[in-house]
């Protein structure tokens, strides 16, 4: 079996443990798949394994789901997606705007300093963003199945919104697509894991494995 085959299968058993158990693995599972496929075409053979994970889990935890949550937190979830996306756009007509106008503003001090602190909590909230709603979520007193139905359907929500993007930017495609697929005896199988370690985890150690998840996702997030 080829090295790119494994670290495939690899990424997609994370995912599958990190859906069913305590969520927040997006920091190792994206950097392992890139070991293989290097660049935006990591997240066009992801979003599709996400989704399918997620769709399983929200059926599996159907009735365990808490809708007041999770209509809490979707509107504005959205509405910062598409902030996100109208930002991205902005920055391209800028691009383009640019390539037939004086930049010497581009050059001055203040730009410098706004681009570095803008960069800054962009690159530190993206990464954090999934331990961070963990954590959020773990604070709303829920279940253990509840909280992984809740925050199947967020992600569910979040993922699918990311299909037309990343289709238009040719990362999501007919061979990424595949490459997903052909991971998901894999996901299941860490998904089966993470269900059986979901059913014998106290309530307690389910908080403890949450917080250790969000402590290494923000360790790395400092040191890499």
């Amino acid at each position: 079996m080829e090295s790119a085959t494994l670290i495939l299968l690899a990424a997609a058993l994370i995912t599958g443990f990190s859906k069913f158990s305590v969520g927040g693995m997006g920091m190792l599972i994206v950097p392992v798949l890139m070991l293989a496929y290097p660049g935006p075409e990591a997240l066009g053979i992801l979003v599709p394994i996400y989704i399918l994970a997620d769709l399983i889990a929200v059926f599996i935890y159907r009735r365990a789901v808490n809708w007041t949550v999770l209509l809490r937190l979707l509107p504005l979830q959205m509405f910062g997606m598409g902030v996100g996306a109208w930002f991205l756009a902005g920055m391209l007509l800028l691009g383009i705007w640019l390539d037939h106008h004086d930049a010497t503003f581009m050059r001055h001090p203040l730009t410098a300093n706004a681009v570095g602190l803008a960069a800054g909590v962009i690159s530190m909230t993206a990464s954090a963003a999934g331990p961070m709603l963990s954590l959020y979520m773990m604070e709303q007193r829920l279940e253990k199945q509840s909280y992984v139905s809740t925050r199947a359907w967020l992600f569910l929500v979040i993922d699918l919104a990311k299909v037309p993007l990343l289709y238009k930017l040719g990362f999501l495609n007919a061979e990424t697509t595949l490459l997903g697929l052909q991971s998901v005896p894999a996901m299941l199988v860490g998904g089966l894991i993470g269900y059986l370690l979901l059913r014998k985890m106290q309530f307690q150690q389910f908080k403890w494995l949450i917080r250790t998840v969000s402590a290494i996702a923000a360790v790395k997030i400092f040191l890499f």
